[in-house]
C-alpha cells in the first residue's frame, strides 16, 4: 500500500479503569475521540488495558493474587460481547483505526489480546499474545501460528502488533518483518515493577527492543505503555512491601520511533497521562530498507531461514458439525488468508 498519503498516528500513555471493563471501555471511547479530533488516523492502546495488567501476578504467592482473580475473568472482553462492539462502535463514529489491548476471554480461558477495529468499526483482527511471559503464564493461555500477522489497512498501510516481550522473540519478530510490515503497534505495561532490581523489566530496555524493531523492520513502531497510578498502587499494592515492588507506580514511557530508529514524539513524564502523535509517511521505509532489508536483499537463506506454522490450532474440533468455528474464528482466520494474498504484492 504505497500509496497511502502520510497521516497522523497516536500512542496512549493512561492508566485503565483497574477490574472495570464497562469504565475502561468509557475511558477508551474518550481517548479514542481526543485523538480523533486532534487528527489522528490510528490510535495504539497498551497491553492488556483493559482491564489493566494484572500486577497482582508479581507481587508474591500466587494462592495470595487468586483474589482478583475471578474480578480479572468476569472485566476481560468477550469477542462480539457488548463491551467489543463499542469499542468497534467508537473506532466508526470517530473514524480511526483503532488497536486495543485487552484481556480476551474465551469460555473459561483468558488470552492477552489485541483487537484491532477499522475506521469503519470491522474486525480487522483479533490477535493473541503466543506465549504470555513467566507469571503471566498462571492466568493467561498461549496462542498458535495464526496470530503471527500484517493486515492491509486502508489509509494506514500494512499494519501488525505484538504484545511486551513478544518483541524479545527473535523468530516472531522476523516472522512479522517477513510479512512486509509497514506500521507496527508494539503493546506494553507500565514500567514501574520491581524498579532498580529488575533492569530487564524497565523502560531503558524495553523501549530500546521497541526502537530495535522499528530499525530491523524497517517501519513506524507505536509503543503504547500504561501508567500505574494510585489507584491501581491502592488496588494491588496492600503492604509497604508490595508498594517497592510495584516501585511507587507510574511507569509510563510511550514513544513512536519512526524505520530508521528515529524517535518521533516527546516524552510525557511517567506518571502522567496523555497521547503522543507522530506523522506516519511510508515514503521513509524504501531509504530505510535501501540500507538493510533483513527479510529481502539483506538476507541469506542459503545459510539461514525461518519456518512459520500458522496452521489455526483448536483443542475440540467437531466432526458432525465440520463448518462450526469459535465466535472469533472468521475475523481471526479471514485477516490471516487476507495476508497471505496481499504478501504476494511487496511492500515498501
Amino acid at each position: 500500500m504505497s500509496d497511502v498519503l502520510p497521516f497522523t498516528a497516536a500512542a496512549v500513555q493512561a492508566e485503565p479503569a483497574w477490574l472495570d471493563v464497562k469504565a475502561g471501555v468509557e475511558k477508551a471511547e474518550s481517548l479514542i475521540a481526543e485523538a480523533s479530533r486532534k487528527g489522528a488516523r490510528l490510535i495504539a492502546f497498551p497491553e492488556t488495558w483493559i482491564p489493566g495488567y494484572p500486577h497482582f501476578l508479581w507481587l508474591g504467592p500466587q494462592a495470595a493474587g487468586m483474589r482478583f482473580v475471578p474480578a480479572y475473568h468476569q472485566n476481560s472482553i468477550v469477542v462480539g460481547d457488548e463491551h467489543y462492539e463499542r469499542l468497534a462502535a467508537a473506532a466508526a463514529k470517530h473514524g480511526i483505526t483503532v488497536v486495543m489491548g485487552a484481556s480476551e476471554r474465551d469460555q473459561g480461558s483468558l488470552f492477552m489480546s489485541q483487537f484491532v477495529f477499522g475506521a469503519d468499526g470491522s474486525t480487522v483482527a483479533n490477535r493473541r499474545k503466543l506465549k504470555p511471559t513467566h507469571v503471566e503464564r498462571a492466568l493467561f493461555g498461549e496462542a498458535d501460528g495464526s496470530n503471527i500477522a500484517v493486515h492491509d489497512v486502508e489509509g494506514i498501510g500494512r499494519l501488525g502488533a505484538l504484545n511486551c516481550w513478544e518483541h524479545l522473540q527473535p523468530l516472531t519478530k522476523y516472522a512479522m518483518y517477513g510479512l512486509g510490515e509497514q506500521v507496527h503497534v508494539a503493546s506494553w505495561p507500565s514500567f514501574c515493577l520491581y524498579r532498580g532490581g529488575a533492569h530487564a523489566l524497565g523502560a531503558e530496555v524495553n523501549m530500546a527492543a521497541s526502537q530495535v524493531y522499528a530499525v530491523e523492520g524497517g517501519c513506524f513502531v507505536l509503543a503504547a505503555t500504561t501508567v500505574t497510578g494510585e489507584a491501581g498502587m491502592e488496588l494491588f499494592a496492600a503492604t509497604e512491601e508490595q508498594r517497592a515492588l510495584l516501585g511507587g507506580g507510574g511507569g509510563g514511557s510511550s514513544r513512536i520511533y519512526g524505520p530508521d530508529g528515529r524517535l518521533l514524539t516527546d516524552p510525557i513524564p511517567e506518571d502522567e497521562e496523555g497521547i503522543v502523535y507522530a506523522e506516519i509517511d511510508l515514503s521513509m521505509i524504501s531509504l530505510a530498507k535501501m540500507a538493510a532489508d533483513p527479510t529481502g536483499h539483506y538476507s541469506r537463506p542459503d545459510v539461514t531461514r525461518l519456518i512459520v506454522d500458522r496452521t489455526v490450532r483448536r483443542p475440540v474440533e467437531y466432526l458432525d458439525e465440520g463448518s462450526r468455528p469459535r465466535p472469533d474464528a472468521g475475523a481471526r482466520e479471514g485477516s490471516t488468508e487476507s495476508v497471505d494474498n496481499a504478501s504476494e504484492n511487496p511492500a515498501n
